[in-house]
């Protein structure tokens, strides 16, 4: 079985995404029958010619400009890497990947994304990221955090700082179990 450097494949696809903007060299890193699917928002597509597309019109030229990648976390197997991001950005412009069809707020957006990237021949082969839309939607003011159990900001930076408090959207249920047995 062929040795292939995975990780190096992955960074240069990530740096033909993020840096290059180029959606060819992106999808020049991919098997012909590659798929990519953000949870989500259900957008990417499937095979060479649409993700061509998806790349070119909907997702490298559409991040807004100071867009910024934050490793977390990285594990790395014989045919997938999972890595753990923060992506920080303003929104001023439209993102059809991340938030179609909706106007740019200029609000700073901070998420946790996780892309499970599996790879076939040294070639990436699917895409699947994820990250929490409740939390990219209160940060732009596009819903009310009153009485649900979501969050903003506090998403990511959870991620970023783990001293930071948990159990914040469970207060009233976290100080019930306060002195109980353990």
């Amino acid at each position: 079985m062929p040795n292939y450097d995975l990780v190096a494949v992955w960074e240069e696809h990530l740096r033909s995404e993020f840096l290059a903007r180029d959606g060819d060299a992106a999808t020049n890193t991919m098997v012909p029958d590659a798929s990519v699917n953000h949870v989500p928002t259900m957008t990417g597509g499937l095979g060479r010619d649409e993700l061509k597309r998806f790349y070119k019109y909907h997702f490298v030229n559409a991040h807004p400009p100071d867009i910024e990648i934050i490793p977390v976390s990285r594990t790395v197997e014989t045919d997938t890497i999972v890595d753990e991001m923060v992506a920080r950005f303003t929104h001023t412009c439209v993102i059809d990947h991340l938030l179609p069809g909706i106007p740019p707020t200029g609000r700073s957006v901070e998420i946790p994304v996780v892309v499970v990237a599996q790879f076939r021949d040294g070639k990436l082969a699917n895409e699947h990221i994820y990250w929490d839309q409740a939390s990219v939607l209160v940060q732009i003011g596009k819903l009310d955090p009153a009485d649900l159990p979501i969050a903003g900001v506090e998403v990511a930076r959870k991620v970023l700082d783990r001293t930071l408090p948990s159990n914040r959207l469970m207060a009233r249920e976290w100080q019930g179990s306060e002195g109980k047995p353990i």
